[in-house]
């Protein structure tokens, strides 16, 4: 709370105290633009009286009877003296010929093609700063001081021609001195003189000659300004200065400010004095209260049972009361919950008995799969093999007799090809039970392998048709579809005598079913009766018990001529 009260008091002091300097910034900033406004019209009043004042010599000039240039010269001379800012005067003819000057140039020169002339024959003029000749610009010229730089005017003269003169820049500096010590009689001003490209043209000396469009005039705040745009007599004439007359804030608000830190000073005090005392009220209100916690803390460490609730009527009584209530009501459930988890652990140890029995009885289910997945490898290789070796041996012990040399040397060679094809294939399956094709590539590419290593090995024409969500599977029951596809194409070879195979994997979406996969294989060969036992053939058996495995449905539908279709279907 104390925190609370004395952050309100810093932010309401804060902000009676910004207001009021506001204010007082307002006010300084609009006294220093009357200030400006003073010094825009003093320097426009003296630069309009010169230029009055070359209009009546060039009236003068044009009464004359005759353009004697020594009595030209005199004239200027007067004018000169008695102006003494005008650091130069010349009469030039309708033609642009420098007539005379008060610097005894050379008579006849040019000067048609300089501003004052151009324009100053036509109109009274006053122009920007005169730097020609100095190879540098306004701001470098005035920043290094160049004694050169002057204001160019000239008025017309009714018969033709004008006259030109050049106002010494310093008296412009001496005009505008003269008015920043008339200001700081009373309070410590600057004054900035800008020009139309942004040059200073005076004020302080580390300001001078730099463009104030790259500068911040009030420096970052520490200065109040006022400006006024424009010298108001002049500005038709071409001129086009910005006055600015600035104050350190320290000097233009120094009444405010210190309004500030008593108003900031008062705001805060009363802020923290009632802070104080809202801190000693509410220790006095709330000493039944810290009893009351320091108890359920007691109770909640364990060191007290039950907690006793604080005489009174008032909100401390009835939060006592209720909590002395909870706590008991809080430790007959806990005393439940104890003799609750004392039964869930007998419970939980019976529980896992059993859990590790029925873990065993999986293990041994899992065992004895694998037994019949290695016998069902065993017979489509290893067995077939076998088989047909020995039949090939015993068909050579009978007729030994009667074949001739070249017969059983052929006979013994048959033997020995289907030795080394019942070796290749017991290579293969063990190769395939340590790195199973279809967790690596998925369905689709380990069958397209198969078909393909098939139709290579049997000649026998092999039609394949993947669904593409099918041809992804890589789990478990795409495995064992590998391998009943396996066994089907393997039957094929050994009794079929077919010509062509076509094997179809499609997927296919049903109403309340969810997604069912259905595998077709088809051969046109010879078929057989799918009713007769058929004794040492394990095949088709072990195509049933790996339907099984995955929960499919297994249809075999063959006849004698008709050849032989294998239906699978599994619900993923």
């Amino acid at each position: 709370m104390f925190g609370v009260v004395t952050l309100a008091a810093l932010i309401a002091a804060n902000l009676a105290s910004s207001q009021a300097e506001q204010r007082a910034r307002a006010d300084a900033e609009g006294l220093l633009a009357e200030f400006a406004t003073q010094v825009r019209d003093a320097l426009s009043m003296g630069l309009e009286t010169r230029r009055s004042l070359l209009q009546a010599t060039a009236a003068q000039i044009s009464s004359g009877t005759a353009r004697d240039p020594v009595a030209l010269r005199r004239t200027l001379l007067a004018v000169q003296s008695q102006f003494p800012e005008f650091t130069w005067l010349g009469v030039a003819d309708a033609a642009g010929h420098l007539v005379t000057d008060t610097a005894n140039a050379s008579l006849q020169t040019n000067v048609a093609t300089r501003p004052w002339f151009r324009q100053g024959s036509k109109a009274p003029f006053v122009g920007d700063v005169n730097t020609a000749g100095l190879g540098a610009n306004l701001a470098t010229a005035v920043r290094d001081g160049h004694a050169a730089w002057s204001i160019d005017a000239a008025a017309p003269i009714p018969d033709g021609g004008a006259l030109g003169a050049s106002l010494a820049w310093v008296w412009v500096e001496e005009q505008v001195l003269r008015m920043q010590q008339a200001l700081n009689k009373n309070r410590q001003v600057e004054l900035l003189l800008i020009s139309r490209d942004g040059a200073v043209l005076a004020g302080p000396p580390a300001w001078k000659g730099s463009l104030a469009g790259e500068r911040d005039v009030a420096d970052g705040g520490d200065y109040v300004i006022g400006s006024r745009a424009h010298l108001r007599l002049a500005d038709g004439l071409g001129l086009g200065w910005t006055v600015i007359v600035r104050q350190h804030a320290d000097l233009a608000l120094a009444q405010a400010r210190s309004t500030r830190r008593t108003v900031f000073l008062i705001v805060f005090v009363a802020g923290l004095l009632a802070a104080a005392l809202a801190v000693v009220t509410t220790r006095l209100l709330t000493r039944r209260l810290a009893s009351l916690a320091a108890d359920a803390e007691e109770v909640r460490l364990g060191h007290r049972r039950s907690l006793a609730a604080p005489a009174g009527r008032d909100e401390v009584g009835r939060i006592g009361a209720t909590l002395s209530q909870l706590v008991d009501h809080l430790q007959s459930e806990k005393q439940a919950l104890q003799t609750l988890n004392t039964d869930l652990d007998l419970r939980v140890a019976e529980r896992t008995l059993r859990i590790e029995r029925m873990a065993e009885e999986a293990r041994h289910a899992a065992v004895t799969r694998e037994r019949l997945r290695i016998a069902r490898d065993l017979h489509d290789t290893l067995a077939h093999s076998l088989m047909a070796l020995l039949t090939q041996i015993r068909l050579v012990r009978k007729l030994h007799g009667r074949m001739d040399a070249a017969q059983l040397d052929e006979e013994l060679g048959r033997a020995e090809e289907v030795a080394t094809t019942g070796l290749s294939e017991s290579r293969a399956a063990i190769a395939q039970m340590r790195d199973n094709g279809v967790r690596h590539a998925g369905l689709g590419a380990a069958v397209q392998d198969l078909t393909q290593r098939f139709s290579a090995r049997t000649g026998v024409a092999v039609a394949l048709a993947l669904d593409e969500v099918v041809a992804k599977f890589t789990d478990e029951r795409a495995e064992t579809v590998f391998r009943i596809i396996e066994e089907a194409l393997r039957n094929v070879e050994r009794h079929a005598s077919a010509h062509t195979v076509n094997v179809e994997l499609r997927c296919t979406s049903t109403a309340g079913a969810g997604t069912l996969v259905q595998l077709e294989v088809a051969d046109d060969g010879v078929g057989f009766d799918p009713a007769l036992p058929r004794t040492g053939h394990y095949g088709l058996r072990g195509i049933h018990e790996q339907a099984t495995l995955i929960g499919a449905k297994l249809g075999v539908l063959s006849e004698p001529g008709k050849g032989t279709r294998i239906v699978l279907v599994f619900e993923t």
